[in-house]
């Protein structure tokens, strides 16, 4: 895990303003500023979605023939260590394929039934084989491949650790410009956490198991502190 520089993005400085009968502690000088942190990690997770399609001349015979082929693909991943709750149907449709749409009577020429299938590896190193038993078996689409982490809290904790760091540099710096000092906080706030785009994979059609880079996983936190300051 890697923690890069967080920077602070914004900032706002509210000077007391005399209202009667308001405590003094009301009238004290604020500032509001705002800082991101940002931590690089590797993933230890990927999410493939995969997709059989088969054509048949009729919607049942297309059916079946898709059927089959997913179940094979099923059975290729459960060899290769995929547990049943780590594959999951998230799409299944069928429907004609018409002739020329242009005549005045299209009739359908065969019928197309697809079935896509999210998979979770939870063991990176066998990514390359996942994918290569599931395109053996009969998974002639691939839809998207993404990395992630089981467990991201203590990448963002560190992320958060660095915004709050960053928040309170970029006080102090305002404030010594002013020829103040910083008080206490007056409220905190997490204005959100993120993750960056992740890397998607590289494959060599040629090589078998397709190999696969991970790279690194940027994750983001940011929050808004309140300060008061003091001369």
């Amino acid at each position: 895990m890697r923690l890069i520089h967080a920077l602070a993005l914004s900032a706002a400085v509210l000077m007391p303003i005399a209202t009667p009968g308001v405590a003094q502690q009301a009238n004290a000088a604020m500032i509001v500023v705002t800082g991101t942190g940002t931590v690089e990690a590797a993933p230890d997770i990927a999410t493939l979605s995969i997709g059989v399609t088969t054509q048949g001349d009729t919607a049942a015979a297309a059916l079946a023939a898709n059927s089959a082929a997913v179940a094979a693909v099923m059975a290729r991943l459960t060899a290769s260590g995929i547990e049943a709750r780590d594959m999951q149907t998230s799409n299944l449709s069928l429907f004609p394929v018409w002739s020329d749409p242009s005549v005045s009577t299209p009739q359908a020429t065969v019928f197309s039934a697809s079935n896509q299938l999210t998979v979770r590896v939870r063991s990176l190193d066998t990514l390359g084989v996942v994918l290569d038993a599931a395109v053996t078996d009969g998974a002639n689409t691939l839809n998207g491949l993404t990395f992630g982490m089981s467990d991201p809290e203590p990448a963002l904790d560190a992320a958060r650790k660095e915004a709050v760091a960053a928040a309170r540099v970029r006080a102090e710096l305002l404030a010594t410009a002013e020829g103040l000092k910083l008080g206490r906080i007056v409220t905190i706030s997490e204005a959100g956490a993120s993750t960056d785009p992740v890397p998607m994979f590289r494959a060599d059609a040629s090589a078998s198991p397709v190999p696969v880079a991970g790279g690194e996983l940027g994750l983001s936190a940011s929050v808004t502190i309140q300060y008061e300051l003091v001369e």
